[in-house]
Order: C-alpha cells, then structure tokens, then sequence
C-alpha cells in the first residue's frame, strides 16, 4: 500500500476546523466560569459552586481535545515528510497514527458534548427546588 503527499494533507483542514471549534468551547468556558466565579464569590450559593465543578471538567477535556489534535498535526507533518523521503511504511504508520489521534480527539468532544448539559441540569435543579438560579 501507497500513500501519496496529498493523503495525509486532507486532514489539515480539517483539523483546522476543529481547532477553531475548539477554541470557540474553551473561550466561552472561560468567560462563564469567571461570571459564575463572581457570583459564587458574591453568594456562595452551592448550585454555583456545583456548576463549576462541572465546567472544571469540561475544560479538562476541551485541553485534552486540543492536545490530541495538535499531535495528530504534527504526525500528520511527519508522515507527509516521510513519504517525500521515499520512506512509504514510516508514512503510513505516522498517517495511521495522525487518524487514531483525530478520533481519540473526537471522542473527547462527543463526552464534552455529553458533560455540556450538566451545568443547565443544576440550575434546573436549584430553580425546582425553589433556589435562584443566577443566570
């Protein structure tokens, strides 16, 4: 089996995209845990304290997802720069590697996805129960 260069260069758009998605989740994290810090400081309300815990973990795996896809990147550099070395085998592997780490960036998205909603889960909670939710 062979690879050519353009192989291994369909995957830097793509990964350009999910970089940007990436950095648009990690921004928007950013922003509202500060908020919920501020409200949290301002009330100490426990729901708030809970819905930082939970975007704590969301950030972990937004990290996570950014660091599997900028080492897919780089494999994927290094297999095109293996395959215009003419060492075909290295190439693949170094591809192979470049999709297995796109895919484990992937599935840190679909449990980010997942998590994302237990935040709003919380401010439910507190709002059935008669709390303020303080968004």
């Amino acid at each position: 089996m062979n690879i050519e260069i353009s192989t291994p260069a369909l995957l830097f758009p793509a990964i350009s995209l999910l970089f940007l998605s990436y950095t648009n989740r990690f921004l928007h994290l950013a922003a509202l845990i500060r908020q919920l810090h501020r409200d949290w400081i301002a009330e100490r309300d426990d729901s708030l304290r809970a819905q930082i815990e939970n975007l704590r973990s969301r950030l972990a795996l937004i990290r996570w997802m950014q660091l599997l896809g900028a080492v897919s990147l780089v494999s994927c550099v290094a297999s095109m720069v293996a395959v215009l070395s003419g060492l075909n085998h290295a190439g693949i592997g170094a591809f192979a590697i470049a999709l297995l780490l796109m895919a484990a960036s992937l599935v840190c998205l679909i449990r980010e996805i997942a998590i994302s909603g237990g935040a709003l889960k919380i401010m439910l909670n507190a709002v059935e129960r008669g709390g303020d939710a303080h968004q």
